[in-house]
């Protein structure tokens, strides 16, 4: 028999709103108060939510459980997956000695450690983010920079910084996935809104980046390489984002902008040379023949052409098999939504969608099993490795399926509508609060697509009432997000074990907290103008 969710439980919608909050609320608290793991915070707020929604709103326990084994379905194969196979790919590189190669072949472009900074922090992490997120692009980068002279905690807070912008894209495309599957609002409507609010901050990135760490004499020597590498990047980020599909946005962009950057620095060099850091040393670099570094690049090479191949539709459709996309039995219509939040009753579809062949993560894994005995590695090895990545991986897919299976459990019992409700008496000003609560969601969780599945349909059930475009706000919550990255205690903590820092994570947080603060309210600024100035900028669905 189907339910129909209820939107005040409490007969007061303040007392409605607190509860509904409260599974939140846990997670934020066991994270950041008892300063426990992520994932036994994500598992604590499931908990709370299950209990909220049985105990409270009267949701049957067979819905609530089909709605949490939903929500760990789809946060394994369309989250989980893919960080998988790109730390694999990863990994795969390090074992094999091409790791070094890599970093090596980029940083020989200039000796300049500014340069090195941009190369390596801006547009090296951009693609790093768009090949898998989880934190590589502030280790390995980090990594990089501290293997090129650069003082670890600069390093450190170097790539927390960087790593903004891209976030929205980062793992292939992965939040904007997650934003379409929590709302049902079609993928490329939130792909492009993205990419007309992001590319601004793309373009001032790395002048923005330049400055935390350098005056202005020293950033200014190099302005002609910050507008090539920001705009360059932004250029290739919107176009992508409008025109082409979500999986590839930085990846593209990062390898235009790099390449761009090796063509522009073959004709200028600034006129003053930033050769050694602060303790006075000089770092020497191997240089290596062009098939030793296409050998070096071939693993990421080879996964973003399967990438690229596997988004085709017209090949994509191949791989797809219609007995692996089913409805979910006992969930699928019902769970029935009813007024205000829709015109008239509406049952929730419910569907499982197991086509793990067509996911950008198959595409990655099948680059790293070619390439890793292209590169030396036996396939009894490659094997061995690929347990070892799962088992290492093993607390952040915890985390992964909890948050998930909060968020498709709060989904469905009506608990994040509840809020969205209530949030609608913000009023006009809900474009600048809903863009900083995309902020504070990533900023506490540690991800993008996090947010999205706590916080995605909460903003589009916001926006509906409030008569503003739910693309924008779906797509705000995202944007404003990325600029959470660098505060997130999973960051900090990947950031100072990379570089050898343990304990110093508070003073990373205090360095980065007025850049991530400060960005996230210009991004909200321009969510309120689209909302109000230039509404025509926004894509219809």
């Amino acid at each position: 028999m189907p339910w129909s969710q209820i939107y005040d439980p409490l007969h007061s919608w303040p007392l409605s709103t607190a509860m509904s909050a409260l599974p939140v609320f846990t997670l934020f608290f066991v994270l950041l108060v008892l300063k426990k793991k992520v994932w036994m915070a994500a598992l604590a707020g499931l908990g709370m939510a299950v209990v909220l929604a049985q105990a409270v709103l009267g949701m049957p326990v067979p819905l609530i459980g089909l709605s949490a084994v939903h929500g760990f379905v789809f946060g394994f194969f369309q989250i989980a997956w893919i960080i998988i196979a790109s730390i694999f790919l990863y990994n795969i590189a390090m074992e094999t000695g091409q790791f070094e190669v890599m970093k090596e072949s980029i940083a020989s472009l200039s000796s300049d450690l500014r340069l090195q900074m941009i190369l390596i922090a801006f547009c090296f992490g951009a693609f790093l983010e768009g090949a898998g997120g989880g934190g590589a692009p502030v280790a390995i980068a980090g990594s990089f920079l501290i293997g090129l002279g650069f003082p670890p905690f600069q390093a450190a807070v170097i790539c927390l910084l960087a790593n903004t912008a891209p976030v929205a894209w980062g793992g292939v495309g992965n939040p904007v996935r997650v934003l379409a599957g929590v709302t049902g609002l079609p993928e490329q409507a939130y792909n492009a809104m993205l990419g007309r609010i992001l590319p601004p901050f793309s373009l001032i990135l790395p002048l923005w980046l330049m400055r935390s760490c350098f005056d202005w004499k020293k950033t200014m020597q190099v302005w002609p390489a910050l507008l090539v590498s920001g705009a360059s990047f932004a250029g290739m980020q919107y176009i992508w984002s409008n025109y082409g599909e979500s999986g590839l946005v930085d990846i593209l962009a990062a390898i235009f902008s790099l390449l761009t950057m090796v063509a522009f620095l073959k004709f200028w060099k600034p006129k003053e040379l930033l050769t050694s850091d602060p303790a006075g040393r000089t770092v020497a670099l191997k240089h290596h023949s062009v098939g030793a570094v296409l050998k070096g690049w071939s693993p990421f090479i080879l996964a973003s052409l399967f990438i690229f191949l596997f988004a085709l539709s017209s090949f994509n459709k191949y791989l797809k098999f219609e007995a692996l996309t089913f409805p979910l039995p006992g969930l699928h219509q019902m769970v029935v939504r009813v007024p205000p939040v829709v015109p008239q009753a509406t049952p929730e579809e419910a569907r499982m969608n197991l086509n793990f062949l067509a996911l950008p993560g198959t595409a990655i894994f099948i680059a790293a099993f070619l390439t890793a005995p292209f590169l030396g590695m036996r396939f009894s090895r490659s094997c061995q490795l690929f347990v070892q990545t799962f088992r290492q991986l093993g607390p952040a897919l915890m985390a992964i399926s909890f948050m998930v299976g909060l968020a498709y459990v709060t989904r469905f019992s009506g608990m994040d509508t509840i809020i969205g409700l209530s949030l609608t008496r913000t009023g006009w000003v809900f474009p600048l609060f809903g863009t900083l609560l995309g902020w504070l969601g990533v900023g506490l969780t540690g991800t993008d697509a996090g947010s999205n599945a706590l916080f995605g349909n909460l903003q589009k059930v916001t926006a509906e009432q409030l008569h503003i475009s739910p693309i924008l706000m779906g797509a705000a919550n995202s944007a404003g997000g990325v600029m959470g990255k660098m505060i997130s205690a999973q960051s900090l903590v990947v950031a100072t074990a990379a570089t050898n820092q343990p304990g110093r994570e508070a003073d990373m947080f205090r360095f980065v907290f007025k850049h991530s603060i400060v960005l996230a309210i210009l991004v909200g600024l321009v969510v309120l103008l689209y909302a109000y100035v230039l509404p025509g900028i926004i894509p219809v669905p």
